[in-house]
């Protein structure tokens, strides 16, 4: 993400709604036997343009997922939802994931599997087709799909960036 126009979200006054994308039991061995612990993967949004992500570890499942849901509320960014959809196709990769999103015509749903499908309902977005290729991991996934999601800018961000009128950013 090294983009400069991410815009950071403060999360007061946000109704966010939490998303749970995976979980993981994770064993160490000692000498004592094994010591279980979980990982979850949580995604929070608002519905509304607003997405973060958290990761939270601990040795009971409920304290991991509300450790990641308050991980995901200091990683909040504001995406530009024009119509339910998304203003232009996009591709990103993290890791091994390659993730591809096109925006899709009303009536058309959200067209992605699991972390993405997650990623892009809190968002907001209602119609999107949505791809990803190589390794199908939950943490890459969803990194790569918030990643992309952040490269989005919409003709007024494009505007005032180039210092023009908007009506000059659409007839060229």
């Amino acid at each position: 993400m090294s983009n400069t126009n991410i815009k950071k979200v403060r999360t007061s006054d946000l109704e966010l709604k939490d998303r749970l994308v995976s979980i993981n039991r994770v064993t160490k061995v000692t000498k004592g036997g094994r010591t279980f612990s979980f990982s979850a993967i949580v995604v929070v949004g608002n519905e509304n343009g607003v997405v973060g992500y958290g990761l939270g570890k601990a040795s009971e499942v409920t304290s991991a997922i509300a450790k990641g849901v308050e991980d995901a509320k200091k990683n909040l960014v504001k995406i530009p939802v024009i119509n339910g959809t998304i203003p232009h196709k996009q591709e990103m990769r993290f890791g091994g994931s390659l993730v591809m999103i096109r925006p899709a015509a009303p009536g058309t749903g959200i067209i992605a599997g699991g972390a993405m499908r997650a990623v892009l309902e809190s968002v907001g977005i209602k119609n999107v087709l949505a791809k990803s290729k190589g390794s199908s991991n939950a943490h890459n996934l969803v990194k790569a799909t918030v990643a992309a999601l952040c490269e989005l800018r919409d003709a007024r961000s494009v505007a005032q960036v180039r210092g023009i009128s908007m009506n000059k950013v659409f007839n060229g």
